[in-house]
């Protein structure tokens, strides 16, 4: 019986005589795996029967007493659990609002929402791509959510802040590719487009070289200098 068994591996599974026979000693660990499995699933549904029954006794207890029980009035699921709570309004009147731009992980940690951390992501965010043009900037923030970003908003001005640009028709590779915004590919294939055509004129020239999208142009657009 056990030859045939094993020539039946052999034959229909491809198994060599080692992967049969290791076969066979992992059937039984398998068997007490789908029983133990089994087992539990009973453990747990006896626990829940009999609290249920301890419960019902509980209730039939009260009754007996002449305890008349009564459903809450109250829902069980309270929806103000899920609302964003919104900033103090007497909170806001007690701060100067100040550009974003002006304001350090310190200070940034005043909106609800933002801890040391996330203040830290947001300052280094923004001086490693020299400065905001545009709010929807901040979704590039990572773990920064969009109701916080509306907090945000509530604590601080903004306009448009770019303090540091990149002098395109100067830089080089290495330099270039250390913008957030700009790969290492990316940068070499401007400079070496720079040096085969000239100088750059305008970010419209970027529009030359094809394998780049308008997106991604207009988005590096606002920290190029091209004098």
């Amino acid at each position: 019986m056990r030859a045939k068994f094993f020539y039946w591996l052999k034959v229909y599974l491809g198994f060599s005589s080692k992967e049969s026979r290791g076969f066979v000693l992992l059937i039984p660990v398998l068997f007490l795996f789908i029983i133990s499995k089994g087992v539990l699933k009973e453990i747990r549904n006896a626990k829940h029967e009999n609290f249920h029954i301890k419960y019902l006794a509980k209730i039939d207890s009260l009754e007996a007493s002449e305890i008349i029980l009564v459903s809450s009035p109250f829902p069980i699921f309270n929806p103000q659990d899920t609302i964003v709570k919104k900033s103090n309004s007497k909170q806001l009147e007690n701060l100067n609002r100040i550009p974003f731009s002006e304001a350090d992980s310190v200070i940034l940690q005043i909106v609800p929402g933002i801890g040391q951390s996330t203040a830290s992501r947001i300052v280094k965010f923004r001086e490693s791509i020299g400065g905001l043009h545009s709010k929807s900037q901040l979704t590039e923030v990572y773990g920064l959510k969009p109701e916080t970003i509306d907090s945000i908003w509530e604590y601080f001005d903004f306009s448009p802040a770019i303090f540091k640009k990149v002098k395109i028709n100067q830089i080089e590779v290495d330099e270039l590719a250390k913008h957030p915004y700009v790969s290492y590919a990316q940068a070499k294939v401007l400079i070496a487009y720079r040096k085969q055509h000239g100088s750059f004129q305008s970010s419209a020239d970027f529009l030359k070289i094809r394998i780049f999208k308008k997106e991604w142009i207009d988005k590096i657009t606002p920290y190029l200098d091209f004098q």
